[in-house]
């Protein structure tokens, strides 16, 4: 099974459960035509008319291990992230039933904030799967958001950062303090190396390797030193308070 049947079915097996066609956007690494099978995730944003009852958000929590079981061998349902709300709670910030599937868990909970890097990718370049296209109603993210989570997510990088996935991601974070846009992480590793950004220019470089091809490592491989991670964040804080609050664009 392709990655975009298993991207139908799942769709299909939503509408299903909510006895609608909900507007379904593709955001993150698919989007930006960066997915890496082993790496990344399916990123799905799903906004329906009405509001889900119990009985459809409880259906919908286990439905990526349904999809698993009933498609023995299948690599791709358990890639699925994102969150399923109204479309009336997500656009004017209301609370609601939402379904959320992440990484390690998945909740249903009575809300739900997209952070500005994926509303920035919605509105960029999200791919519309089915239902009424909403963008018009959202609010591109403004540079100073982004730039806070940026902050917060370099101070999560000092203190949890031990594998290479987190180079890629302060490069991002300096190419979006740069320019206020949002690009893959293996186009910014990319941008970086040839910038000349990162003091470890070794490891930088094997970060783009696995991000290219994950399935060829071994997990250990992806390990980097802590300090690594450090000396790059040092790069990105100098950005953040070079440029301020304005791109240089």
């Amino acid at each position: 099974m392709t990655m975009n049947e298993a991207i139908t079915i799942m769709v299909d097996e939503i509408g299903a459960v909510l006895d609608e066609a909900p507007t379904v956007y593709l955001f993150g690494s698919v989007a930006l035509g960066d997915f890496r099978l082993g790496w990344s995730d399916i990123d799905i944003l799903v906004l329906t008319k009405k509001e889900m009852t119990e009985q459809q958000a409880e259906r919908l929590l286990l439905l990526r291990q349904v999809l698993v079981e009933r498609y023995e061998g299948n690599t791709f349902f358990r890639s699925f992230e994102g969150a399923i709300l109204s479309s009336e709670a997500f656009l004017q910030k209301k609370r609601g039933c939402v379904v959320y599937w992440g990484t390690t868990s998945q909740r249903i909970t009575d809300s739900f904030k997209l952070d500005s890097f994926s509303l920035a990718e919605i509105l960029d370049c999200g791919i519309l799967l089915c239902g009424e296209n909403l963008r018009g109603e959202m609010r591109y993210p403004l540079y100073e958001q982004m730039r806070e989570e940026i902050i917060r997510h370099v101070q999560s990088a000092r203190v949890h950062g031990d594998s290479v996935g987190w180079l890629l991601d302060i490069a991002r974070g300096i190419y979006t303090i740069r320019t206020g846009k949002v690009i893959s992480k293996t186009a910014a590793g990319e941008w970086a190396l040839q910038e000349g950004l990162c003091p470890d220019e070794e490891a930088l470089k094997k970060a783009v390797a696995i991000r290219k091809e994950p399935l060829k490592f071994e997990k250990i491989e992806w390990a980097v030193d802590n300090a690594v991670i450090q000396r790059f964040a040092d790069i990105l804080e100098g950005e953040i308070y070079r440029v301020g609050t304005v791109p240089t664009l």
